[in-house]
Parts: C-alpha cells; structure tokens; sequence
C-alpha cells in the first residue's frame, strides 16, 4: 500500500477502504508517513469529503492510536456529554450533579481550558481543596459510591488526533466537517462512554457560526456514534451571546450552585435540563425525554440535586460548604458597573468578544502558560431583549486591577443597544436523536 496513492484516491473522489484508513493512521502516527502527505490527504478530504463508513473508521482508528478508558467496573450505562464551547458554557457544573441525583453514572474525564476562561477543571478548582489527581481504582469507586466523580485528561489517549489536529491548523483543513466530527468523537470515544449527548453551539460565540454547519456537525457526529456502537444524541443550542450571566471561574460556580437551587438563569437552567433529559433516557432512567426532564426539575426542588453537588466536592477534597456560603471562593479586589450610555434594548451581545474581556481580566488563558485568576470575570446584567435604562448597569466586572478601561472598551464595543424592541434569540435550535 502506498501513500501516494491513497491521496489520489481521495482526490478523485473515491472511498477509502477500513485497512486504506487504518494503514493512514498508523503511518502518521509511528512517523512512517510524513507531514506533507497527510496534508495533501487532509486537502482531498476537505474538499471531497468522506462517506459516513469512512467517518467511523478515521474515528475508531484514532480511538485505536492510543490508550483507551475501561470503564466496565462501573454500574450503569455511563453517559458523557461535550460541548463545542462557548462563553459562560456552565452546563457540566449543573448537569453532573443534577443526573447523577438520579442515579446516572458520571464518569468524567476533563481538561484545563485555553481561552476565554478556565477548563471545568480550572472552575473546580476554585473550590478550596478540590482535586483531580486521583488514582483510576478510587475515580471507578467514587462513581460507584456517588455516582460522580471528574479525573484529570491522564495516559495517551488519541495521539493519532493531535497530530492531525495540529497539523490542520497549520495547512486550512481544519474546517472540514468529516474531520472535525471524526476528532471530537474519537477523544469522547476513549473516554470509555457508552452513550454521549452532544451540545453543538451555534452563532457569533461558537465555532460553527451558521445553523446549517452546526446542524451538518451535530448529524456528522451523531452518525459516527451511534455507527461505532454508542448511542449519541445532539442538541443545538445558541451562542449568539453568552449563556447565563457568568464569565470567569468563581463566578461560573456560583452560578451553577444558584441553578441547581432551581434559581440560576433562565437559558442555562432551560439546556441543563434539555440536556439532561438527553442524558436521563440513554441511560435508560426514563421511557421519554419528557419523563426525564420531569424527574430532573423535582431533583432541584426536593434539594438532592444540590446534595449531589455536595458529596461530589467533599469526596474529591473540596470545602463542600461553598455551596451555602459561595463567598468563600476567591473574590475579586474591585467591582466595577459598566454603565449604559443611553436608554434602549440590548440589541447584541458578541459573545467571543465579551469573553475575551473576560480574559483580558485574567479569568482564562492566552497561552498554555498564562496563569488563572479563579476570581475575576464578568456578570452580565441584562441580555439580548431586555430594556435598558441610561445609567444602568450592562454588566458587573469583577478585577484585581484598578484600570479596567481596556476591559470596558471592550465591552461598550460590543454590546450594542438599539431604539427599537429586539426579539431574544431561540436557545435550543434543534434535538437530533437519530
């Protein structure tokens, strides 16, 4: 078999066969087979695309190039979800602990976060002793005791996908539909699940900007799991401005703690539980997504929700009395007002760029070295519909800088407000569950 080959193959529009991929993956991966081939591949496939059999053999073959998690011991059908990202994204915070109150097995394994703000790990850790850094026998016991409990991203899990990923960015493949479905579901597919619910971001804030390319991810990635063997699900949801109120680490927490008192806002607390009737019925809890998301609304208000949320902390070393006195978590020198400059309707919130005020704040990361602040971020004060008043405040910015004028810059550019009475935007777009 020869490379030369296959990349002619591909150019022209033909299908790959299972050994053609493997031998592909295999190459990359080992050094056998050079960078500047795969690109020439990755080119052809942006351009040709791949049939839903080629998408689950690129996935399961890059599932094969590394380690993957055995997630046998525990009981229960095991349910991940991911998210495309987003700005203020606190779902994983209120759905762990929420679907794990009924009896969902959470096995979750996450990373640290480059970007706006901090990984869910990062956000963890603005609990005082919380930590990741368990041995895999007590994270499969946790589960089994508590039904939750997170680990740190350990071993050598997909490599053959973060070398293709790097070397996408590098050579304009990266927005290519088969490749990125085929590099999300192959890390999710190591991770040992056996089924996945997806939340796929759509508008400014997210990496898919159209609903069609979202909507075209959400079926490319459903299809590659439920064709390995995973039973996978997706929901579309809206990032045209940012979910919730809070940016930044701290913030994001206490703001997921007031949710699962069935008091956080109303978008997030409406896709935590779209999403967790998702979740709900594939581990097999509930007959229909409606009988999910009702069980889940009576977690909340008979309290076991935040319960879980409880145990979940302490079990993993973190002060669980955060949850009743959140003030406990870092907190910010100053707090500043960004103040509406005339009267209207909150017309836009671009969401990267209001989280990229966040950062700028030192609520995430500009580079893999960048340290964290747990404490500061943004709240927002009003959202794309609401009135807004000349003097209010559009948004509540939390530093540990005295100058915050850059941060506020920022923000005025970007939050625009019109004379006129704007609609809010449609939060779940889409559930696909074939």
């Amino acid at each position: 078999m020869r490379m030369v080959d296959l990349i002619e193959k591909k150019r022209d529009g033909q299908e790959l066969a299972t050994d053609e991929i493997k031998f592909i993956i295999n190459g990359y991966t080992d050094g056998s087979i050079p960078d500047y081939q795969v690109s020439a591949l990755t080119m052809a496939i942006y351009f040709k695309g791949m049939t839903e059999r080629e998408r689950a053999d690129l996935t399961m073959a890059m599932v094969e190039s590394g380690d993957q998690i055995d997630l046998s011991q525990i009981e229960g059908i095991k349910v991940d979800k991911h998210s495309t990202g987003g700005v203020g994204d606190t779902t994983t915070l209120v759905l762990g602990p929420l679907v794990a109150a009924l009896g969902v097995p959470i096995a979750k394994m996450s990373g640290r976060g480059l970007g706006h703000t901090g990984g869910t790990i990062d956000k963890l850790e603005a609990v005082k002793g919380f930590h990741v850094e368990i041995e895999n026998n007590e994270f499969i016991d946790l589960v089994n005791k508590n039904k939750i409990a997170v680990i740190g991203q350990s071993g050598n899990l997909t490599p053959a996908d973060k070398k293709l990923y790097a070397l996408r960015d590098v050579t304009a493949t990266v927005d290519s539909i088969p490749l990125i479905a085929s590099s999300i579901m192959s890390k999710k597919i190591a991770a040992g699940a056996d089924a996945i619910v997806l939340d796929v971001k759509t508008g400014a804030g997210a990496f898919m900007k159209t609903l069609d390319d979202s909507r075209e991810l959400a079926k490319a990635m459903v299809r590659i799991g439920n064709n390995v063997g995973r039973r996978t699900m997706a929901v579309i949801s809206d990032m045209s401005q940012p979910l919730g109120f809070a940016i930044g680490n701290a913030l994001e927490v206490k703001e997921a703690i007031d949710t699962l008192k069935g008091e956080g806002p109303e978008d997030l607390t409406d896709l935590c539980l779209t999403l967790g009737s998702h979740m709900v019925y594939l581990a097999e809890k509930a007959g229909t997504l409606e009988e999910a998301r009702i069980m889940l609304e009576n977690v909340i208000k008979d309290g076991s929700a935040l319960d879980k949320l409880k145990v979940f902390l302490s079990s993993q070393g973190g002060d669980a009395s955060i949850v009743d006195e959140p003030s406990k978590m870092p907190q910010a020198k100053y707090i500043y007002e960004l103040d509406a400059k005339e009267n209207g309707y909150v017309a836009e919130i671009i969401a990267d760029e209001v989280g990229t005020a966040a950062m700028l704040l030192g609520a995430g990361r500009a580079t893999k070295e960048s340290v964290i602040d747990l404490a500061v971020g943004l709240v927002l004060r009003k959202k794309i519909g609401d009135q807004v008043k000349e003097g209010e405040s559009l948004v509540t910015i939390y530093s540990n800088f005295e100058n915050v004028e850059e941060v506020k810059q920022k923000l005025y550019e970007n939050i625009k407000i019109s004379t006129t009475k704007v609609d809010a935007p449609i939060l779940i777009h889409e559930e696909i569950t074939q």
